[in-house]
């Protein structure tokens, strides 16, 4: 498996993996699924700021990892929210655990001080992957997304740079 900065030519295999979370799990708050317009949007964003990371496979996209601008605000530049997504045929396999480590070097290399994750309850494998990487809770934030006919809790995690 190659771990590696995401090109604009992987936003299709991007986009596919998180319209799939959008369907079937609660893993983001999003409730209908993404254009490729949309997507490519996204992507452009980025820049070497806030890194995008893909894990392939025999040459196919089969997760990513990004950091993304918590806030437009200038004074929160140095900070960013952590995405996390897996293909579904391929989680439990430790590919989360690399795109983790890699984004985070990444992040630090760009010069970003502080990582923010926001958890859905219940997805103890996201949070102890987090923990792994030196992630601690700072909170929760309680029933604010609605998704499959429920109120959701988040956890809130963060990391130092």
């Amino acid at each position: 498996m190659m771990i590696r900065t995401a090109a604009k030519a992987d936003v299709k295999a991007i986009l596919d993996i998180y319209n799939e979370a959008i369907l079937h799990t609660v893993a983001t708050f999003d409730t209908v699924e993404r254009t490729l317009e949309q997507q490519e949007a996204w992507f452009d964003q980025h820049g070497s700021r806030y890194p995008i990371i893909v894990a392939e496979l025999g040459g196919t996209v089969v997760g990513w990892a990004s950091l993304n601008a918590y806030s437009d605000r200038l004074a929160y530049e140095r900070t960013s929210e952590l995405s996390l997504y897996i293909h579904h045929d391929f989680r439990g396999q430790g590919i989360g655990k690399q795109l983790i480590q890699r984004v985070l070097e990444e992040g630090k290399t760009a010069g970003l001080h502080t990582v923010l994750s926001r958890i859905v309850e219940g997805n103890d494998s996201s949070i102890y992957l987090h923990r792994l990487y030196g992630f601690e809770y700072i909170g929760v934030m309680r029933e604010v997304g609605f998704k499959f006919d429920r109120m959701l809790d988040v956890i809130l995690m963060q990391k130092m740079l």
